[in-house]
């Protein structure tokens, strides 16, 4: 009788295609959901049109689901290059609100409460989705260069995940999906530092820090304001 073992030994490595790692939807809705807040942005941090940056980031984001709806099936080179471009708006986008939002409590204007958290909040999470995003994209080379069944060349990694140090049974072939780098974006964004998940190149620490401190500004921004209040 051939083991189990034999058995999964004989998956043909295109057979990964379903697994978690290809899965391009869960990004795609990351990118609505922040998308969708934008639509919120309080008037008083910002009073430019507040559908122009839906509208961009929808733009990029049409051709990108249109290729890839559910699974990482087609790779083009000029796909990859709008994914960059929408990940550049994306934070470009929420550093010019978070600068706005320290320009407006520096200028000494009462601001409403609610407006500040709606604000805080919204800058907080697009700041996790779009890091994440930056994480997933560039770690080993992109996610078509981490799929076994794709023939690209594997980059270094720029993520040590704790699955990556381990010898357990069902962990042999792990590849990190969406959702893992999603999870690494909170973390630091909580911790500012990383904590289970550690960055080994230069350009995933630079990118890391960035996030670090927009993510230490926007909380104490909102610290700022609740000691006054006090």
């Amino acid at each position: 009788m051939v083991s189990e073992n034999a058995r999964v030994s004989k998956i043909p490595k295109a057979a990964a295609s379903n697994n978690r790692h290809t899965r391009r939807w869960p990004a795609s809705l990351a990118v609505i959901v922040a998308l969708g807040l934008q639509l919120a942005v309080p008037a008083q941090v910002l009073e430019a049109p507040r559908w122009i940056m839906p509208a961009i980031g929808a733009a990029l984001l049409v051709p990108l689901i249109w290729t890839n709806p559910f699974h990482l099936r087609r790779d083009e080179a000029w796909l990859r290059w709008v994914e960059l471009a929408l990940l550049a708006v994306l934070v470009a986008v929420n550093a010019i609100y978070l600068t706005s939002l320290i320009v407006l409590l520096a200028s000494g204007d009462t601001v409403d409460g609610e407006v500040l958290v709606k604000a805080a909040l919204l800058i907080w999470v697009t700041n996790v989705v779009a890091f994440a995003l930056w994480y997933w994209e560039i770690d080993r080379g992109g996610p078509f260069a981490r799929m076994p069944e794709h023939e690209h060349e594997e980059e270094r990694a720029d993520l040590l995940f704790p699955q990556m140090t381990v010898d357990l049974p069902g962990w042999e072939r792990w590849l990190p999906g969406f959702t893992d780098y999603l999870f690494v974006a909170f973390t630091a964004s909580t911790a500012f530092s990383p904590t289970d998940t550690m960055p080994l190149t230069a350009r995933v620490k630079t990118l890391m820090g960035i996030q670090s401190a927009m993510a230490l500004l926007t909380i104490a921004v909102v610290a700022a304001r609740a000691v006054n209040v006090l």
